[in-house]
C-alpha cells in the first residue's frame, strides 16, 4: 500500500518493536512528529527538556531492557544536540538509534537554515550512519539500522532523513525484523587451548567486562566461574555480570577498584577476560598490569584483541557462546587455597569510610540496604559514580548504568528516566554529585510533567569532588575552578520543577529520606549535604601499576 513517508518511519519502529521514544520537535522532523500523534496509542514518545537529555534517556532506556533505544531530534542543533548522547552510547557499547531529520535534498550543502553534516559530524561516534535522500531507501535503512545497533558489539546508529521523502510516497509492506547477525566461528583447538590453560593454572582469576552483560552471558558465566574454581571481579561496565554478593566476588579491578582485585589480579598466574576492554582506568601500567599471569580474552570485537595489552589467547565470539563451549569441555577444578588467600584479601582490606560524619558511602550503603540490592541504579560521573559503584550491591545484569567509557557528566538523569520506562516495575535511583546534577538538571520537568517516580540523589559536597581529590592528591591542593559553594539551592530549584524534595544534613536522616522517596508516586529529589573533602579509596595514582593501590591510612602514614 502507498504510505507517507513520516508514517513509514514509525510503521517501522513498531516492525522493531519500539513501544517508547524520547525526543524533541523542530521544523525538519514536524512530518514524523505529525505521524506520532497519529500513532500515539502505540507509540509513546516522551518530550524531554533538551535533546541531549533524549539521548541519555534512549541510553538508559537500552541498557536496562537490551532492546534498542531510541531517540529524535530535528536538524540543525536539534541534531547535534544529541552528539554527547550518542558519543557515550558508542563509548560504552549501547544499542541505540538516532533518527534525525534534514532539510530538503535541493536545500542540502547550500547553508539552509538549520541545515548540519550530522552523518559527518557522528561518523566517528556510531557504527554506522545514512542519509537517506530517496523513499524508496526510507524503509530498507531503518530496518538496518537497527540490525547492526544490536548485532556484534552493539552500538548506535544514526538515521538522517530529508524532509522531503518524510513528505513523499511509495509501496510500504510490512516485514518482520531481521535476526542479529551474531555468528562467530572460533576453532575447536582455541576452545582446546583455553582448557589446557586452564587446568594447568593454579590461581586463576576471571575479570567480567560489559560484553558479559550485552551477551546476557550471566547464566554461563556463573557456571564458568564455578567450574573452574576462580574469584571474580569486574570492570565498571561488567557490574551486576556477576552476583556481587557472591563470596568469590573481589570488587571493581582498576584505579578504584578493591585492593583484594588488584593485588588478586597482581598475584594470579591466568587471567581469564570476558567482555572487557582492557581500560587504561583498569589496567594503570600496562606494562606491569597482570605481569605474573597468561591472558585468556574473550571478546565479541576482534580488534579488542591485543589493542591495549598482548594476551596469550585472545578468542573473538559472543561471550555466551563461548562460556557455552568452554563449560561443556571443562571439568571442575578446585583450587580452596587459591580463594582462601583472596578472602584474607578481602578480610585485610575492607572498603571503609568515616562513620562519625554523613558520607557518599553510607548514603548509597542505605540505599543498597533499603532496596535489598535489586534497584536500578543510574549515576553521573566522578566521586558519585565511584561510591554507587563500590558501595550497592549489584545482583544482575542491567542494575548499574553509568558512562564508563566517555564520563558523561550530565549522564545520569536522562538515563534513570529512560531505565524507569523499560523497568517500571523497578526503583530506580540516579545517584549524582552537585556538579552533574547541574548539567541536566533542565530534565527534572521531564519527570515532573510525565510523573515518572525517579529518585534524584545528590551527594553534595559544593565542589567538583573528584577533580578537587586529584587537586589535593597531585595538585599541591591548588583548588582551581573546582569550588561550587554558590547560593543554589537544589531543593527549592527541585520544587520549582514540580518535584517533591527533600534536604538530608545528618546520617539518621539519610533511611527515612529514601523511604519517603520509595513511597511517593513522582519524582523525588534527595539533597544530601557532605563534606567537601570526602574521597574515594582505593585509589591507583595515574600511569602506575595497580598493583601500587593506596588508601587514606597509606595517604596519612
Amino acid at each position: 500500500m502507498k504510505m507517507k513517508g513520516s508514517d513509514i518511519v514509525v510503521e517501522c519502529l513498531l516492525e522493531q518493536g519500539v513501544d517508547t521514544v524520547f525526543g524533541y520537535p523542530g521544523g525538519t522532523i514536524l512530518e514524523i512528529y505529525d505521524s506520532l500523534y497519529k500513532y500515539q496509542d502505540k507509540i509513546n514518545h516522551i518530550l524531554t527538556s533538551h535533546e541531549q537529555g533524549a539521548s541519555h534517556a534512549a541510553d538508559g532506556y537500552a541498557r536496562a531492557s537490551g532492546k534498542v533505544g531510541v531517540c529524535m531530534a530535528t536538524s540543525g542543533p536539534g541534531a547535534t544536540n544529541l552528539v554527547t548522547g550518542i558519543a557515550t552510547a558508542y563509548m560504552d557499547s549501547v544499542p541505540i538509534v538516532a533518527i534525525t531529520a534534514n532539510v530538503a535534498v535541493p536545500l542540502l550543502g547550500k547553508d539552509s537554515f538549520q541545515e548540519i553534516d550530522i552523518t559527518g559530524v557522528t561518523m566517528p561516534i556510531t557504527k554506522h550512519n545514512y542519509i537517506v535522500k530517496k523513499i524508496e531507501d526510507l524503509a530498507p535503512t531503518i530496518r538496518k539500522a537497527f540490525q547492526i545497533a544490536k548485532s556484534g558489539r552493539p552500538g548506535p546508529v544514526l538515521v538522517d532523513i530529508t524532509k522531503d521523502v518524510t513528505l513523499a510516497y511509495t509501496d510500504y509492506v510490512k516485514a518482520k525484523p531481521e535476526e542479529s547477525e551474531n555468528k562467530y566461528t572460533y576453532a575447536t583447538e582455541t576452545v582446546k587451548k583455553a582448557i589446557t590453560m586452564i587446568e594447568e593454572s593454579e590461581r586463576p582469576f576471571v575479570f567480567v567486562g560489559g560484553g558479559a552483560i550485552s551477551s546476557d552471558a550471566s547464566r554461563e558465566l556463573k557456571e564458568f566461574v564455578e567450574r573452574i574454581d576462580a574469584p571474580v571481579c569486574d570492570s565498571l561496565m561488567g557490574k551486576g555480570a556477576f552476583d556481587g554478593t557472591s563470596p568469590r566476588y573481589s570488587g571493581m579491578l582498576g584505579m578504584h577498584g578493591t585492593k583484594a582485585s588488584n593485588l588478586g589480579v597482581s598475584k594470579c598466574d591466568l587471567l581469564i577476560v570476558v567482555g572487557a576492554r582492557f581500560s587504561d582506568r583498569v589496567t594503570g601500567n600496562t606494562k606491569a598490569f597482570a605481569k605474573n599471569a597468561k591472558i585468556i580474552h574473550i571478546d565479541v570485537d576482534e580488534a579488542e584483541i591485543n589493542k591495549n595489552v598482548l594476551v596469550d589467547l585472545g578468542i573473538v565470539g559472543d561471550a555466551r557462546s563461548v562460556l557455552s563451549a568452554l563449560n561443556l569441555l571443562l571439568k571442575q577444578q578446585n583450587h580452596p587455597q587459591w580463594l582462601k588467600e583472596i578472602r584474607a584479601l578481602k578480610d585485610r582490606y575492607p572498603l571503609t569510610y568515616d562513620t562519625d560524619v554523613l558520607t557518599g558511602p553510607y548514603i548509597v550503603e542505605q540505599i543498597d540496604l533499603l532496596t535489598d540490592s535489586e534497584a536500578i541504579i543510574t549515576t553521573e560521573v566522578g566521586q558519585n559514580q565511584m561510591w554507587a559503584a563500590q558501595y550497592y550491591h549489584y545482583k544482575h545484569s542491567r542494575q548499574f548504568i553509568s558512562s564508563g567509557g566517555l564520563g558523561t557528566m550530565g549522564y545520569g538523569l536522562g538515563a534513570s528516566m529512560g531505565a524507569k520506562y523499560a523497568k517500571p516495575e523497578k526503583p530506580v535511583f540516579n545517584i549524582a554529585g552537585d556538579g552533574c546534577f547541574r548539567m541536566n538538571i533542565n530534565e527534572l520537568a521531564t519527570a515532573s510533567r510525565y510523573n515518572i517516580p525517579i529518585i534524584q540523589v545528590v551527594i553534595n559536597n559544593h565542589v567538583l569532588g573528584m577533580v578537587r581529590q586529584w587537586q589535593t592528591l597531585f595538585y599541591d591542593k591548588h583548588y582551581s575552578a573546582t569550588v561550587l559553594n554558590d547560593k543554589v539551592d537544589f531543593v527549592k530549584v527541585a520544587e520549582g520543577f514540580g518535584c517533591k524534595a527533600i534536604r538530608v544534613t545528618k546520617k539518621e536522616e539519610v533511611a527515612p529520606a529514601i523511604q519517603e522517596a520509595l513511597e511517593h508516586n513522582g519524582p523525588v529529589v534527595i539533597d544530601c549535604i557532605i563534606q567537601e573533602d570526602d574521597k574515594v579509596f582505593p585509589m591507583v595514582a595515574p600511569g602506575a601499576p595497580i598493583s601500587d593501590v593506596f588508601d587514606q591510612e597509606d595517604v596519612n602514614r
